[in-house]
């Protein structure tokens, strides 16, 4: 099985910020030991970094940046990933 793109997503709210999601089921393998990778990024207005990003990737595995720090995520499955993120994305508005 390749990469199967199971979630995508680009918004721009009302304040002309950018919310940009993409989810994709993969083998299981010792990178990639949950069978997903994601990168979900909110970038505000004016800015060309993310203010909200999570991502998984080898080695760090799951995690998350708010406003540059960077900590872990505990993921536990997609609908709560979402969840999350808009969270955080609420927050930081």
């Amino acid at each position: 099985m390749r990469a199967r793109l199971i979630h995508s997503l680009k918004l721009i709210d009302e304040a002309s910020g950018i919310e940009e999601r993409k989810i994709w089921e993969v083998p299981k393998n010792e990178k990639n030991p949950d069978g997903i990778r994601y990168r979900l990024a909110y970038i505000p207005s004016g800015q060309k970094t993310p203010a909200v990003l999570y991502d998984n990737h080898h080695p760090k595995g799951h995690h998350k940046h708010i406003r540059g720090r960077q900590s872990a995520y505990a993921f536990v499955g997609v609908e709560k990933l979402l969840g999350d993120f808009r969270r955080d994305i609420e927050a930081l508005k």
